[in-house]
């Protein structure tokens, strides 16, 4: 029989919420079913927390352990809430000010006398004393350690964030991290730190180096300059096996690879790797040398499924594909057939595209796979018209067509999915896995870069990418930067020092480089006395930058669904339903509803028959859906939308489900902030 101490560990887990994914599995599935079918409507607001810290949209997944809810403010200051009351227990506030998406905190305890939370804040990592809030002294410096550290490039000239929370796995801290997507970008090692010292314990080089595996598919100096295939959005343990599943993204540069030539291994993969070592067990490979930003965008999830009478336990990954992939946890092999295709070859000089590619063939894809002419809006007939035409201008193609040069290439789903950092829900009762995702075509091109004075040319080969080359961005994810009136020259340089929203600090450019081209975006003129003049080289061809296919009224030039909820049978990999997830209020006010529109955050799924969810964009809504049916049984409105993931819990008897609820992916210049909402049952109900 386990010791005391052990059994009511086990019972409070079943109360508690104490990882990004509920546990170190990643599965978003609660045990507690007080709130249900039968009740979910009665729900009510139990209290609200508003961090009154500004603007804000961190994005935060909170957690909930031993009755106090952990939080993160918009400018990333820590905060204790009491689980039952709202009311706030501690803060914590390193001094640096953070203002990237930052979701979530990292718990580790001993089971005896430590509990600690681990805080990211741009390049920093602090250990908290869970209970009063302070520092750990003996944990790295002075209480925190530095990411730009241990990556083989020198830290000062190295940008690198931790935006979603790593793993634990026993005393060890395994992190990933934001890394630019433009060169210069430092390789993203996976890395483990003791969760006592702050020590390095291994390193798992994603770019290899001569002699590891992998090396082989990227130049031979590669690993001394490329950059990125990191992993930001977060990973899953396999406590049983001692096994951690890590997902990554591209390389650097994400849209133009002809000095990364060859299938650049462990670029946008799975990992499965020795939790203990950080040794590879194995991989899988989605995408071979990617030049459409086809990151994994989502922490995996540990599911047990029944296939051909037996049962597997297995790692499921969403992608910004829309494809559900599932493997063998064990084994790497996968639960359903793939495919390899012959795919169209790139027509821009210098890049060597893979001739082949990975398609999932079952379950079918949860998003719509390419842009035709029968999908196009028709909300009205001169709409209809406008997107026929701007159709026929665009360069169109399925799954892994390469973007063209100087002409606007479709890619669906969008560069934001497909899926999303919320991650998926499993629910172990039903074997039902759930996953939001967002429905919409977005498009870019190549252009030549051509070198030019140096600020237009650092303009067009670091900040084009996500500003654009007219530098109107796509608001709200992409802000434009026409017109930056009431902007100072020390606020600009802040930012693009630091980095803010989705974009990372830059802190390769020296200071006469970074005043020409804040010059440049205040002005469109070169300041005198910083060599204005001298030439930059980059890339021979660069993207043009990140463009949604919208109609001119602002809405998605594609038929809805916009948006939708889905429950996939693991067993079968069929489809238990669909829904649209999420509305424009001002169409559904002209009888236009159940659009679904962009959505970012994901589900909980509870023994109670529900599944909870915020992440709309534009309705500030959190609903309940049964989640056998896909009906919609409650919803409520937030202060801001929510593009976070909801917990539950219990405290005192009594059932909460708390979201965080920020804003900043509606509409440019919305209001945002930082406030936790939580919902109970009325207590003369329970």
């Amino acid at each position: 029989m386990p010791p005391l101490f052990l059994l009511v560990a086990l019972l409070a887990a079943d109360r508690d919420w104490p990882a990004y994914g509920g546990d170190a599995a990643g599965t978003r599935y609660s045990p507690l079913k007080q709130i249900h079918r039968g009740n979910v409507a009665q729900l009510e607001v139990a209290w609200s927390y508003d961090t009154n810290d500004g603007p804000g949209a961190s994005q935060t997944t909170p957690l909930m352990v031993n009755g106090v809810v952990y939080g993160i403010t918009p400018s990333h200051k820590a905060v204790a809430i009491d689980a039952a009351t709202g009311k706030r227990i501690w803060q914590f506030d390193s001094g640096v000010a953070g203002n990237m998406p930052n979701r979530g905190l990292m718990y580790w305890t001993d089971n005896a006398s430590e509990r600690r939370l681990f805080l990211g804040v741009r390049n920093w990592v602090y250990a908290i004393d869970a209970r009063t809030g302070k520092t750990i002294p003996s944990f790295g410096t002075n209480g925190r350690i530095d990411l730009r550290e241990h990556l083989g490039r020198d830290p000062e000239s190295v940008s690198v964030t931790l935006t979603s929370p790593g793993a634990i796995y026993k005393d060890l801290m395994i992190l990933g991290g934001r890394w630019p997507e433009s060169l210069p970008s430092s390789p993203g090692d996976i890395r483990a730190f003791d969760v006592r010292t702050g020590k390095l314990r291994w390193s798992f080089h994603t770019i290899p180096h001569p002699g590891e595996f992998g090396y082989d598919t990227w130049p031979k100096d590669a690993w001394t300059y490329s950059g990125s295939a990191n992993s930001w959005p977060g990973m899953a343990v396999d406590l049983k096996r001692g096994l951690v599943f890590v997902p990554t993204g591209s390389a650097a540069n994400d849209f133009y690879g002809a000095d990364r030539t060859g299938n650049n291994l462990f670029s946008d993969s799975l990992l499965a790797l020795d939790a203990n070592t950080g040794k590879r067990i194995w991989h899988f490979q989605a995408i071979k040398h990617d030049i459409w930003d086809r990151d994994f965008p989502s922490p995996p999830s540990l599911v047990t499924l029944k296939r051909n009478g037996r049962s597997i336990e297995a790692v499921a990954q969403t992608s910004k594909q829309g494809w559900l992939y599932l493997f063998d946890r064990a084994t790497g092999a996968p639960v359903f057939p793939m495919e390899t295709r012959r795919v169209p070859a790139s027509d821009v000089p210098g890049e060597v595209a893979a001739t082949t590619q990975a398609f999932v063939v079952k379950p079918a894809p949860f998003a719509r796979q390419e842009l035709t002419e029968n999908i196009l809006t028709r909300r009205t007939p001169e709409i209809a018209q406008w997107a026929r035409q701007r159709f026929g201008e665009l360069k169109k193609g399925p799954q892994f067509t390469p973007f063209g040069l100087l002409k606007e290439t479709v890619i669906m789903p969008g560069f934001d999915g497909g899926s999303e950092y919320g991650g998926s829900a499993f629910d172990p009762e039903t074997n039902l896995l759930y996953v939001n995702a967002n429905d919409i075509a977005w498009t870019s091109s190549l252009a030549p870069n051509v070198a030019g004075p140096a600020p237009k040319t650092y303009y067009l080969t670091q900040c084009a990418v996500c500003h654009g080359d007219n530098m109107q961005g796509s608001p709200p994810q992409f802000p434009s930067l026409k017109d930056l009136t009431g902007r100072t020259p020390e606020q600009l340089t802040k930012i693009i020092r630091q980095g803010s929203g989705r974009m990372p600090p830059y802190p390769n450019l020296k200071d006469n480089e970074l005043a020409a081209l804040v010059q440049f975006l205040l002005s469109g003129e070169s300041k005198e006395g910083v060599n204005p003049s001298a030439e930059v080289k980059g890339p021979k061809y660069r993207f043009t930058g990140y463009h949604k296919f919208l109609d001119p009224d602002g809405y998605p030039a594609v038929e809805p669904p916009w948006g939708t909820l889905n429950a996939i049978d693991l067993n079968t990999g069929e489809y238990a339903w669909k829904v649209p997830l999420g509305e424009y209020p001002e169409l559904a006010a002209q009888g236009i509803k159940d659009t679904g529109t962009e959505n970012y955050g994901g589900p909980v799924v509870t023994a109670g028959g529900l599944v909870f969810i915020g992440a709309t964009n534009f309705d500030k809504k959190i609903r309940a859906f049964d989640k056998s049916t896909g009906k919609l049984l409650w919803q409520a409105t937030l202060p801001f939308s929510s593009n976070a993931t909801p917990i539950t819990y219990e405290v005192g008897g009594r059932q909460y489900v708390v979201i965080y609820a920020s804003g900043g992916k509606d509409k440019p210049k919305s209001p945002t902030g930082g406030v936790y909402v939580a919902f109970a049952l009325p207590v003369s109900t329970r």
